[in-house]
């Protein structure tokens, strides 16, 4: 029943997203941005203007470089700041399913409809992953389905539509982490592989591979120590630790394969290229020449960062084409920019914060034993507290730092609201820890034969869906959930304003 709901509340949000920026776009002028805008590879067919005018604010910022290379393949340098299997499922799917409509639509028409239809899915599948994940991990499905059902709400949520990877990486980093957290290592390394093939940041997941076959195989050392076989002991610690370092590097080595991989094509690409720019449309040369885009050429001197020890082309685009780098953000003209990130960031803040203060003795231990001095715990904490949930609230925490001091801020939002599941956990935790209308009692049962007055478990009442819930009682909700449901819904609805029209909102 739950999962209907999630699912039924998503599909939900999904439509009403693609028919609010449809109508926000229609009825807002385009800001003239500086951004990448290529020339169109193919004149209008019959159904071109109405997708465009139905799906068009898909397409604005980093999206039109996904739909680019989707299009025509990578060709600018920069275009390799954005990973490939995001573009090859897009013409797949405009290649395949959307096939039909060729006579009447466009290649890009057909993969702006692509980016709805498949977005729309993927976001699904990141929901549902998500509420797995939550209720492995938080063993609560209180906690597990409210935060499923904000997730819907996301305040990245223009980006979970619009052309972007973020949906596909969510579904793939959420899937992966509750394969792991299931026990399925092998499939988890597979699917947090994939998601290394749509966002770099998916190298950051290699720590959950790291982390847990090690918490594992302490927790079978701290298991042998009553054991008075010296030569046993011996063999099975030894076979622990082989054992550990195997998968903590099979677990890496898989993981980071595409981002090498494509890291090399890169090179190969640029620093020994075969490409002459006679292949290539005078359009697209014409617009490298007026934006000062690089673009392979045979017949010219290999760029500087191919001679460098490590030649890695994400790290030069990510320096030369958008100054990332430690501190560079932190300008007085960019205080709007830390004013938008700021919400997002206090709930990272709050949870490493809140995480601590409950378990200050785990977070000293790191989380790889939780045990008193003579024996552990006969049963975990469930929900937000739980020891599972450190090497969450970690991760996050290293995400929110990174993001503060070395990214363009404003990306923290959309950042953490695909990599990692705490800033709805906490927003969730919150939400049942301080608003009455989520803690009322159901009323009390009685067993069969069992008489009026005796002991009984009571349970909490929760509504089907507690967000509709909540919303339908507005003015009666607590202030945290305001303010919660506020910077949700407000951030939900101005991202489809404003990233739809080109208005500052990446």
């Amino acid at each position: 029943m739950d999962v209907k709901t999630v699912l039924q509340f998503a599909a939900t949000t999904r439509g009403l997203s693609l028919l609010i920026q449809a109508l926000l776009n229609a009825a807002i002028p385009d800001h003239e941005a500086d951004a990448f805008t290529p020339p169109r590879a193919e004149e209008p067919r019959l159904l071109d203007p109405a997708v465009q005018w139905f799906l068009g604010g898909l397409s604005h910022w980093d999206a039109e470089h996904f739909l680019f290379i989707a299009e025509r393949g990578y060709l600018y340098e920069h275009n390799y700041a954005f990973f490939p299997l995001f573009p090859v499922i897009l013409r797949g799917l405009a290649e395949t399913i959307l096939q039909p409509l060729s006579g009447c639509l466009t290649l890009r028409g057909r993969l702006l409809l692509a980016v709805a239809l498949g977005n729309s899915a993927l976001f699904l599948l990141s929901v549902v992953a998500l509420y797995g994940l939550g209720r492995v991990v938080l063993q609560d499905r209180r906690l597990a389905l409210v935060s499923s059902l904000l997730y819907c709400l996301t305040p990245a949520n223009v980006f979970m539509t619009a052309g972007y990877s973020e949906s596909l990486f969510a579904a793939l980093t959420f899937g992966g982490l509750f394969l792991l957290e299931r026990g399925y290592t092998f499939r988890a390394c597979l699917a947090l592989s994939i998601a290394t093939a749509a966002r770099a940041n998916g190298l950051v997941n290699v720590g959950f591979l790291l982390y847990l076959p090690l918490q594992q195989a302490l927790s079978k050392i701290w298991g042998l120590r009553k054991d008075n076989n010296r030569h046993n002991k011996c063999l099975q610690y030894t076979w622990i630790v082989a054992r550990l370092l195997f998968t903590a590097a099979l677990g890496t080595a898989v993981i980071a394969f595409p981002f090498l991989v494509f890291q090399y094509y890169g090179y190969r690409v640029f620093c020994t290229p075969s490409l002459s720019l006679e292949q290539v449309s005078p359009a697209l040369i014409q617009l490298a020449e007026d934006k000062g885009y690089r673009v392979p050429d045979e017949n010219a001197p290999p760029p500087l960062w191919c001679l460098r020890p490590l030649p890695l082309l994400y790290s030069h685009i990510q320096d030369v084409y958008w100054d990332v780098g430690f501190l560079r953000y932190f300008q007085l003209k960019q205080i709007p920019n830390f004013l938008l990130a700021l919400p997002m960031a206090t709930l990272g803040m709050a949870a490493a914060y809140m995480y601590y203060r409950a378990n200050p003795t785990r977070c000293l231990r790191l989380g790889l034993w939780d045990r008193g001095a003579n024996k552990r715990p006969d049963k975990p904490t469930p929900g937000f507290y739980s020891p599972r949930v450190f090497l969450y609230v970690v991760h996050a925490t290293m995400l929110l730092g990174f993001g503060t001091f070395c990214m363009h801020v404003q990306v923290l939002t959309r950042f953490l609201s695909s990599s990692s599941p705490v800033p709805f956990w906490i927003s969730a935790h919150l939400l049942l820890l301080y608003e009455p209308l989520l803690q009322r009692r159901s009323p009390p049962t009685y067993n069969k034969g069992q008489q009026r007055g005796t002991p009984r478990t009571v349970f909490l009442y929760l509504p089907q869906n507690p967000i509709v819930h909540l919303l339908s009682r507005w003015k009666t909700c607590s202030i945290p959930t305001r303010w919660i449901l506020g910077y949700f819904i407000s951030y939900w609805l101005m991202g489809l304003a404003l990233h739809c029209n080109f208005l500052p909102w990446t």
